[in-house]
């Protein structure tokens, strides 16, 4: 059967003994977090669903039912069968077979259709062609980025499939020591914003949540995470848990591939596709700026094959001592608020990453609901009594306003913006806004990374707002393919766009250190018709952090390598209102919804004196332990 330990035998034992004989197993292995089930004849068990959910509650570990190499349908008979099955209607656009797996991946524009009720005709795909079919989403809008990595994966299956053999073996490994001594280490994003790392140490495992990059730093040691310290061991590694695909907290993980780490990377599908858009966008920036990065494309295919995606609210052992549920963050598109279940209860932390508890046009808010709490870790980004951000309503109105005098009076609007989450609420405001004649109708011209990362939020319809969701899935509408909006192609376009009429231009990158944005920021800051506006955070040290805090001469490299100086006549304006990030007053009642009453609330991902001043007030509010560690500090929890 391939189970080595006592541990294993008895997983083993405890499945056979629940598995009806006429399913025919021939083999039970691991594979990744879960336990693989290899039979003759898969349909028994799938059909009978209530033996693997006992298993599943007999001995708490995910399982994956697949068929033996021997029974399955040669691949062309078998996609034959797979056509005839599902309806035309649910629009099948692609099927690839996966033999190291036994899977069959079907890419359908409707997936529900190709599902059927109930799962009906995945059952009888599985009882007549004895591969496991797996359902994804054709995205509506072609994503190069779903496209490679679909293609990556299905290419690179059987080292994937190793992988997730290694990596089931070190999960399910026996308890060396009695749980304890459960530590966290601030790697970064303590006492600032940038670079979030924090690794979690038990006797038995260690878990990094997060590991991102500083984009505004001035000094090389506060660009990166602390990975040098004695407590960090990367062969002592067990995984890797990315909140969301900001490079804040996901840009310095190929960094781990490049200098020999082999584990997972768990987080949501969403971020999987968006952490290796931004990632690869991070390289190209360097390149284009003339830095040596800290590592290459070859480090982000590495991440990638060994990322492991997880639904919200799926429980995960990630190690023989820790369980990981991950559940909406309402930041960004798949962002996670994720919560680690350490030992049989002995203690639970829940680490926000960022999170907006408030719903947008965009996402549901952030999560409340966790089986138990005793330490959670929060983010502090608009932590000060001084942040409190304005109605949305208000904050439309303002945005509509400034966006209507600025074209009125013949100007042009530059709106910096993420590429992910924030491009995507605003293109939606101002679609809103134009179709109801609140705003004068001029092109909005949109050119960066937000065409990719928004045809990557079309493949993930699930993870959006329910209004957009069912616009898309029930209605057929896709709210991001607007007559209004004009992707930019070709750089070339730009001086004719200069030059043009009034217009709404959007690009990347949001904080105004490097894309797109730079070329139109240097043609229009001069002229006082002009507005930039910016619509999300601007971390301290970035150019677009400078601007609003009154810097009025900037020096540029000109694309031909000159170096210019910027006398900014423009307007500048900032909307807090529109940001993915609570204000202090939502952070303040997001954690009035815990119960029971927390024991210790640990500050992070704040300038230091917004995440002290934010400290201060919930040490008078919740009369619970409040600390807010230094870089490179540890706190003991247990």
């Amino acid at each position: 059967m391939g189970f080595q330990s006592r541990n294993e035998l008895s997983i083993s034992n405890q499945i056979l003994q629940r598995i009806p004989k006429e399913a025919e197993i021939t083999r039970i292995e691991y594979e990744g977090p879960a336990v693989a089930i290899y039979a003759k004849r898969p349909e028994v068990l799938i059909e009978k669903g209530s033996v693997i959910s006992e298993i599943v509650s007999a001995i708490r570990k995910r399982i994956v039912v697949r068929s033996d190499p021997s029974v399955r349908k040669p691949e062309k008979e078998a996609e034959s069968i797979i056509l005839g099955l599902i309806p035309r209607e649910a629009e099948v656009t692609n099927i690839k077979f996966d033999p190291s797996l036994g899977e069959a991946i079907i890419e359908a524009r409707k997936p529900g259709l190709a599902i059927g009720k109930n799962g009906v005709i995945l059952q009888k795909i599985v009882k007549y062609t004895k591969w496991r079919p797996r359902v994804l989403r054709t995205p509506p809008i072609h994503s190069k980025i779903i496209a490679q990595l679909r293609h990556y994966l299905y290419k690179e299956s059987k080292e994937r499939e190793n992988i997730l053999h290694s990596v089931g073996e070190r999960i399910f490994r026996p308890l060396k020591l009695e749980i304890g001594d459960i530590c966290i280490t601030a790697l970064g994003g303590f006492r600032e914003v940038g670079r979030s790392a924090i690794l979690v140490r038990t006797r038995e495992s260690q878990v990094l949540l997060d590991c991102g990059v500083n984009l505004g730093a001035e000094k090389p040691i506060d660009s990166f995470p602390r990975l040098d310290q004695q407590q960090f061991d990367l062969e002592s590694l067990d995984a890797v848990v990315v909140s969301h695909a900001h490079l804040d907290h996901c840009g310095f993980v190929p960094y781990l591939y490049k200098y020999g780490y082999e584990g997972p990377v768990y987080c949501s599908e969403p971020t999987q596709a968006l952490m290796t858009l931004l990632q690869l966008d991070y390289l190209d920036v360097a390149s284009k700026q003339g830095f040596i990065p800290p590592y290459g494309q070859k480090d982000v295919r590495e991440t990638a094959i060994h990322t492991i995606p997880l639904a919200y609210g799926a429980v995960t052992d990630i190690s023989p001592d820790i369980r990981l549920t991950l559940h909406n963050a309402g930041h960004i598109l798949g962002s996670s608020i994720i919560h680690l279940h350490i030992g049989e209860g002995i203690h639970n932390i829940v680490y926000t990453g960022d999170y907006k508890y408030a719903k947008t046009l965009l996402l549901e808010p952030a999560a409340t609901e966790f089986p138990r709490v005793e330490t959670i870790i929060t983010e502090s980004t608009y932590g000060s009594p001084q942040d409190v951000m304005p109605s949305r309503r208000d904050s439309e109105k303002r945005f509509i306003d400034i966006l209507n005098k600025t074209l009125e009076g013949g100007g042009k609007v530059l709106i910096p913006v993420p590429a992910v989450g924030r491009a995507q609420e605003i293109m939606l405001i101002i679609d809103n806004y134009i179709r109801k004649g609140m705003l004068k109708e001029v092109p909005v011209f949109i050119e960066g990374m937000i065409s990719e990362a928004t045809a990557i939020h079309t493949a993930y319809p699930e993870y959006l707002g329910r209004e957009v969701y069912g616009k898309m899935v029930y209605e057929n509408v896709n709210p991001f393919k607007s007559d209004y909006f004009t992707i930019v192609e070709h750089p070339s376009a730009r001086d004719e766009i200069v030059e043009g009429e009034p217009c709404i231009i959007m690009a990347t990158s949001g904080m105004l250190e490097g894309g797109p944005v730079i070329e139109y920021f240097t043609q229009l800051a001069e002229d006082k018709k002009n507005t930039i506006v910016f619509v999300s955070y601007q971390i301290e040290g970035t150019l677009g952090s400078r601007i609003l805090k009154g810097v009025r001469e900037v020096s540029m490299l000109t694309s031909e390598g000159k170096m210019r100086v910027i006398r900014l006549r423009m307007n500048v304006e900032y909307i807090k209102g529109f940001s993915g990030h609570s204000d202090r007053r939502e952070l303040m009642k997001y954690l009035q919804k815990f119960s029971p009453k927390l024991e210790r609330i640990i500050v992070c991902h704040g300038e230091r004196s917004k995440a002290l001043s934010f400290a201060e007030a919930l040490r008078k509010r919740f009369k619970a332990e409040v600390l807010v560690p230094e870089v490179l500090e540890t706190v003991r929890l247990k």
